[in-house]
Order: structure tokens, then C-alpha cells, then sequence
């Protein structure tokens, strides 16, 4: 089933779950055994009896016999595609923009929040300069400085953490991955607002930002060495002006390795290029933040990230310890709301002709080939005999689900009441091999049971939601669900 969407839904789940420790209490009351023959029958340990009872009960029903030879030899989700519900997953929307960009491509990197703020901004310059649909911002430019201001902020934070044990859980939870791909949606603000935008042409691809797993061990490997410099200076006694010295030498080291991997970002450029009817465009000498600020024109330091985090109360502010990138710049910050006041409100925004930029778990439930994300796509009952009954909380408590994928919605169906039946997504994998040219169609259980955040506009948010961010925010664990998209997973 789902996972959770409303208050009476989560009532129900827990009653069947009673109800079903009840039948076995019931069951166990039957047995009437003592304490002594019930360990006899039922040992702590998995025993030989248990093995052979197991056996015997699979052999009984000829269809798991079937089940295994039809999943043995296959990838599962092959065999288990559920075709009745998967023909309910089309690509046919009421609610679509009339201005949509071509699907753009990540490709082996873990850039997607920065793929999908960018593909929603791009699509003030497209319609603004009428151009082509394939026009992109250079995600490769933020890409760097958000390496370089994450390579900064884990240093800070060793710098601050370093008379704490080595085996201190935060410490070692910032030592996993200390310039991730990943980034929340306030740490694409920060660097936005800060370093600006370019176009692609001005700061293309490399190979080490579409393939970045190599580049990210070099810079983690340094980094790590130097948080043991930093520890063992603390120790010795080195004041805090000689390590943040020592620090500047630190990043000298970074800065280089990121020029070489992925070229030096242009702090002046001329974008030149033709809009859809070959007219030609010219705008000299810009810098990144006067093309952010005069070409692109979107109001990134005017949005707010809605969450659905059934674990903690709604109508509250959350941030999430030592969770960011650049030092000094705008906190993670996000307002907990219900699931259902999510998806009205980016209902509304997509009629009114804006995307919704998203935050959610894409691994669950969902198929490349369709590009669909069902949460009936895949018959596991019919071939397993079992079902999955977590709600939406119990998934985040017990790290059965997380936010892993940030994508783009540019579209709804709508039902003749204005309920939502499916939506339509914009990936960054590409448009060659997924879905509709690189478009998914997400069904609207799924958006209940795995969309976790959204970003929109402060003007398209209630006023008493936006007045949260001048409360006091509840502080997260560093290794909360809630900061996954920034973090190792």
C-alpha cells in the first residue's frame, strides 16, 4: 500500500496492525505452552526445524515454485510491471506549461538540485529571448563554487569540531562525504547569490563534472588529510588564526584541483547565440551575477522550501545541523506542512504557468523505460506473497526512505472535482532512453507517499506559512532524512 497521506489513513494502517498482533496473541494463547516448552519450540536461534518447516510450506503452493522460475533468472521489476496499472501511468496532462525546456542530462554525477533549480530558471531567459528549447544555464559553474564553498564549510566545521573525540558521531558523519554532489535547495540559493549564472556556452561540461566520482575522491582525500592537520594543530596548541592561515593554504590546494578538472569560471563573458528564428543575440561584457540579475531575473531569494515530514509537528520551521555550504550564507530552512496543502499549492502554480522545483525518494516504486513513478507499478505480492506496510513516517524512522532525487514538475492531471490523478516531471537523465523524451508522469499515491519537498515562491504560499521563517527553527541531527539530498545515502 501507500504510505501515509492523511491522519485517518495512519489510523488505519496502526488498527490493522493491532489487529493483527491480536490474532497472533490469540494464536499464542492457544498453544498453551510454558515458558519451557515454548523456548524448546520456538528457540532464539534459527534452528534445523524451523529451515525445514519453512520448506516444506513453499513446496506447498505450486505458484511460489512458478514465481521462481519467472524471477530467478530476471531482474524482478521486469517480470512483476504490473501492465493494469502502468497504462493508467500516460503521459497526457490538463494542466501543462506552454513553455517547457528539452530535457537535460546529469549524467554520472549527483548534480540534480542543481540540474533542477537550473531548468526552472532557464525558462525566464527561453521565453524572455524566444529561444530554443534547448537552451540550458551552466550547471557546471555552480558545480565549482559549490565544491569549493563545501570544501571550505567541512573545513570550518573541523576547525570547530576538533577538540571533540575523532569517534564523535557528527564528526564522523561529516568525514563520509565532505563535498557531496548533493545540495539542498537553500544551497543552490547561496551560491546563486553569491557567484551569479552563466550559460552553458560560457562554462560547458568537462569530463570530471559528468563523471565526478574520481574528482570527488582526489578533493575528499586532501580534505580528510587536512582535517587531521587541523586536529593535530588544535592539539598542539596552534592558536585559531594559524590554523585559519593554515586553512587558506588548504583551499589553494582545492581551488587548483578543481581549475584543472573543471576549468576556471569566467568572471566576465559576451553571450552571443540566435533565438528560434536564427535572429542573433548579443550581450557584451557581463559579469555572472549581472546575467543572474538582468537576463535571468528570477527571484531565487524569494522562495520557501515546504516539507512533508509526518515525524514532527506541522506549521513549524526546521533546519538541519551543520547542513550547508557557503559560510556565512542563508541557513537550510523549511516550513512542515501536510502533503495535501503541497500539492494544492503547486497545482496552483502550474496553472498559473511556473514549474515547481522538488525534492523526493526516486528509487522507490519507479521504471526507467515507462518513466513512471507508481506506487502499484510492481505486483511484488503476486510473486512474493507479501506486502508493504510502512507508513510514511515509519519509512523515514527506519531509514526505509529518504529524499534522494530533486526533479521539476510542469504538469498535472486534474480529475473533473480538481483532485490530482498524475503529474508530469522533468528528469535530468537525459532524453534518449526515459519516458517521454526525458518527461516522467508520477502518479499522485506516489507524490503522498514519496515527495517530501517543494519549493515555491513566497507569493504563492500562505502568509501564515511564510511568517514561520521569522520563528525559531527546530534543529534536525546532521544525519537527519530531512538534509539527505546534500548528503551521503
Amino acid at each position: 500500500m501507500g504510505a501515509q497521506a492523511s491522519k485517518e489513513e495512519t489510523q488505519y494502517v496502526h488498527q490493522e496492525k493491532q489487529t493483527d498482533m491480536s490474532r497472533l496473541s490469540e494464536q499464542l494463547g492457544q498453544l498453551n505452552l510454558t515458558p519451557e516448552e515454548f523456548n524448546a519450540r520456538f528457540p532464539a536461534t534459527l534452528s534445523a526445524d524451523s529451515l525445514e518447516k519453512y520448506s516444506k510450506k513453499f513446496s506447498q503452493d505450486p505458484k511460489n515454485a512458478l514465481a521462481r522460475n519467472a524471477v530467478f533468472g530476471s531482474d524482478p521489476t521486469s517480470v512483476l510491471l504490473n501492465p493494469k496499472e502502468a497504462l493508467k501511468d500516460q503521459h497526457v496532462f490538463n494542466v501543462k506549461l506552454n513553455l517547457e525546456g528539452s530535457a537535460t542530462n546529469q549524467r554520472s554525477s549527483g548534480r540534480c538540485w542543481i540540474f533542477a533549480g537550473t531548468n526552472v530558471m532557464r525558462l525566464a531567459v527561453i521565453n524572455k529571448y524566444k529561444l530554443n528549447d534547448d537552451f540550458e544555464l551552466s550547471q557546471s559553474y555552480l558545480f565549482f563554487y559549490d565544491k569549493l564553498e563545501k570544501a571550505n564549510w567541512f573545513l570550518e566545521n573541523m576547525i570547530d569540531l576538533a577538540q571533540k573525540d575523532i569517534d564523535d558521531r557528527i564528526v564522523q558523519y561529516l568525514l563520509t562525504d565532505p563535498v557531496s554532489d548533493g545540495g539542498q535547495y537553500d544551497m543552490l540559493v547561496n551560491v546563486v547569490e553569491k557567484y551569479g549564472v552563466v550559460p552553458k556556452a560560457a562554462f560547458p561540461e568537462t569530463y570530471s563534472s559528468s563523471n565526478s566520482r574520481r574528482l570527488n575522491w582526489l578533493v575528499t582525500v586532501k580534505l580528510r588529510e587536512f582535517a587531521a592537520q587541523i586536529r593535530k594543530s588544535v592539539e598542539q596548541g596552534v592558536s585559531l588564526q594559524a590554523v585559519r592561515f593554515l586553512k587558506e593554504k588548504m583551499l589553494e590546494d582545492i581551488y587548483r584541483i578543481l581549475v584543472i578538472s573543471l576549468g576556471e569560471p569566467p568572471s566576465q563573458f559576451d553571450w552571443e547565440t540566435t533565438d528560434k528564428n536564427g535572429k542573433y543575440i548579443g550581450i557584451h561584457h557581463l559579469t555572472p551575477k549581472k546575467f543572474f540579475r538582468e537576463v535571468v531575473s528570477y527571484p531565487i531569494s524569494e522562495t520557501l522550501s515546504l516539507i512533508n515530514d509526518p515525524r514532527n509537528p506541522i506549521n513549524a520551521l526546521y533546519t538541519v545541523d551543520r547542513l550547508g555550504n557557503v559560510v556565512g550564507g542563508k541557513p537550510i530552512r523549511y516550513v512542515n506542512t501536510t502533503s495535501d496543502v503541497q500539492k494544492q499549492l503547486a497545482v496552483n502554480v502550474l496553472k498559473s504557468g511556473n514549474p515547481v522545483w522538488f525534492g523526493c525518494d526516486v528509487g522507490q516504486f519507479s521504471n526507467n523505460k515507462i518513466g513512471a513513478m507508481d506506487t502499484k507499478i510492481y505486483d511484488y505480492g503476486l510473486a512474493f506473497n507479501v506486502e508493504f506496510n510502512l507508513t510514511k513516517e515509519e519509512r523515514l524512522l527506519y531509514k526505509e526512505s529518504l529524499m534522494t532525487h530533486a526533479m521539476v514538475f510542469t504538469g498535472v492531471h486534474l480529475d473533473k472535482d480538481g483532485r490530482p490523478v498524475r503529474w508530469r516531471v522533468e528528469n535530468s537523465w537525459g532524453a534518449e532512453t526515459t519516458g517521454d523524451k526525458g518527461f516522467w508522469v508520477m502518479s499522485d499515491d506516489w507524490f503522498s507517499s514519496f515527495v517530501y519537498q517543494i519549493v515555491l515562491e513566497k507569493g504563492d504560499i500562505p502568509k501564515k506559512l511564510v511568517a514561520l521563517l521569522d520563528t525559531k527553527p527546530t534543529v534536525l541531527p546532521a544525519y537527519d532524512p530531512m538534509g539527505a539530498l546534500a548528503c551521503p545515502h
